[in-house]
């Protein structure tokens, strides 16, 4: 150890194993989100979720037979529990439903201002389509005859 180095200094040099992630349900972290969400809502009244459910949101995944399910890779499969994954699923259900009423109520009330954005995005995006589709074809097309000639078969 060098005279200048000190522990922390040290440790900060060292291999560190990668951080562990966090398991999702609807792209959303399971136990630093969605369990402490559940924890407050419960404390509120608001929802009833079993304490068992939220101390364990993560099962083995278990067949008709009683036995553990195992991957294709060999590790056994791992699942939220259904009492957790019923409530994230009416949360989503419940804000796709929030985002739909909203711009249902926009088009109600604006109905002139909506369909121009409206229509001012589907000409920038039939352009933006247009773009896309000459470079797919350009990318796919085959090559002209002086340079096929050139290529070795």
């Amino acid at each position: 150890m060098n005279e200048m180095s000190t522990p922390y200094i040290q440790t900060l040099l060292q291999p560190r194993p990668t951080k562990a992630t966090d398991r999702k349900s609807w792209s959303i972290p399971i136990f630093k989100t969605w369990v402490p969400f559940f924890h407050a809502t419960n404390v509120v009244g608001e929802t009833h979720i079993a304490s068992e459910a939220l101390g364990a949101p993560l099962r083995l995944a278990i067949g008709s037979d009683g036995a553990v399910k195992f991957g294709k890779s060999g590790r056994p499969v791992v699942k939220v529990v259904k009492e957790l994954s019923d409530q994230v699923r009416l949360v989503r259900e419940n804000f796709q439903a929030s985002l739909e009423g909203y711009a249902s109520t926009v088009a109600d009330q604006m109905p002139d201002a909506y369909k121009a954005s409206y229509e001012k995005a589907t000409k920038k995006g039939e352009k933006v389509y247009a773009r896309e589709a000459k470079l797919l074809a350009d990318a796919v097309a085959p090559a002209p005859a002086e340079e096929r000639e050139l290529v070795p078969a």
